[in-house]
């Protein structure tokens, strides 16, 4: 009889544990989400021609990688987004700004380089920060779900460039903005304590923008957070640090420090808003900590020169915030092009100072596209499930 109660006890244990670990798997139950499209925005982190359109083409050698040529963004190939398109079988996202020979049948990318979520108060020429900041690309995203629905209706060849009126509550709303916010602050002189002061306006004007979209029918969200400025060699070189505040990786820790603390709010604010949205699934990537993980084990990676550009010209970082990528030097008397000085591309994280390369933005989606990285933990093709 002891025995059979003990082996009573031990499978209703085993009943128990196993309901338990199918807990994760009942959200996936319907199967897959099949975006119909994607509506991004963000910054310079997936700007796929947004501010080429607006103030001139990024210059050659970006997009040579992939391209072949300019391409609108800033990398030597594509960004995280366009991988992230390409997994969802979509085609890569036309800039909202890039009217010439766009197609946005399945979805349109507001994303500008240089883009802040908070406005700012200066013009591009002078701090290098984008008008089009997050309001604006609502605005646009605003104009641009509003317009599509009249000008289908004229039919022609219309209804093949713009999406139908349902497919944007089927949509999947994706952002990657935020970095140049906190950049902003130091670049002003604030000091850290000032630039964490602002963090929570900045968040505050980001759940806006989100409930903004929910209320136009959008409910599939996928945040990044920022990622590590401290690693990045155009802050780096603009704004130093003292050997005490470089982590053993070469990284600017105070600057990193002000990433994770924007990140933590981000993930508060996310919290907040899926009780505010009770029908929106909204998935939280740490983007930051797989960035992280690529620049501190670069080597591991099969990447080389962590803190190094590929396309850039002198100093410590190979990075001279007066000698751009593609910009135009005089050696010798004679004109020369800023181009790339690494020979491989692919083992090389940063491109310019400020962007990664193609090779470290696949890599970066490679980690993050299953869920290891979000919160909750759903693949990407999985985020329209709510948790």
């Amino acid at each position: 009889m002891e025995f059979l109660c003990s082996m009573k006890l031990l499978l209703t244990l085993l009943l128990s544990l196993l309901s338990l670990s199918l807990v994760p798997h009942l959200a996936f139950a319907t199967g897959p989400c099949h975006f119909p499209a994607i509506f991004n925005f963000g910054d310079s982190n997936s700007d796929t021609g947004g501010l080429s359109a607006a103030f001139g083409q990024a210059p050659p050698p970006n997009g040579e990688s992939y391209f072949h040529g300019p391409a609108g963004r800033y990398s030597d190939g594509r960004l995280v987004i366009d991988f992230i398109a390409k997994s969802l079988g979509l085609p890569y996202l036309s800039a909202y700004l890039d009217a010439l020979g766009s197609n946005f049948t399945h979805g349109a990318n507001f994303a500008t380089a240089g883009s802040t979520i908070r406005p700012q108060n200066t013009t591009l020429h002078q701090s290098g920060f984008s008008p089009f900041s997050l309001n604006v690309q609502f605005y646009q995203f605003n104009d641009f779900q509003r317009r599509s629905h009249l000008i289908r209706k004229q039919g022609s060849v219309y209804e093949g460039l713009l999406p139908e009126a349902e497919v944007f509550s089927r949509a999947l709303y994706t952002f990657d903005i935020g970095q140049n916010d906190l950049t902003a602050g130091y670049f002003l002189n604030m000091t850290t304590d000032q630039v964490r002061a602002y963090v929570p306006d900045v968040l505050d004007q980001f759940k806006t923008v989100v409930k903004s979209i929910y209320e136009h029918g959008g409910r599939s969200f996928w945040i990044h957070n920022t990622g590590p400025v401290g690693c990045l060699p155009y802050v780096m070189d603009l704004l130093p640090v003292t050997a005490a505040q470089v982590d053993k990786v070469g990284c600017a820790t105070p600057f990193n420090e002000v990433a994770k603390y924007f990140n933590l709010r981000l993930k508060e604010t996310v919290v907040q808003l899926r009780k505010d949205l009770s029908s929106a699934a909204l998935t939280y990537v740490d983007v930051y900590a797989v960035k992280y993980d690529l620049i501190s084990q670069a080597k591991k990676h099969g990447f080389v020169h962590p803190l190094q550009a590929c396309c850039g010209h002198g100093g410590k970082y190979n990075y001279n915030k007066h000698l751009g990528c593609g910009s135009k030097i005089k050696v010798n008397g004679e004109e020369i092009m800023v181009g790339k000085s690494c020979k491989d591309p692919s083992v090389v994280i940063n491109w310019d100072g400020v962007h990664y390369t193609q090779a470290a933005n696949k890599w970066v989606f490679d980690q993050i596209v299953n869920g290891a990285y979000s919160d909750p933990p759903i693949p990407l093709h999985m985020a329209c499930h709510t948790q």
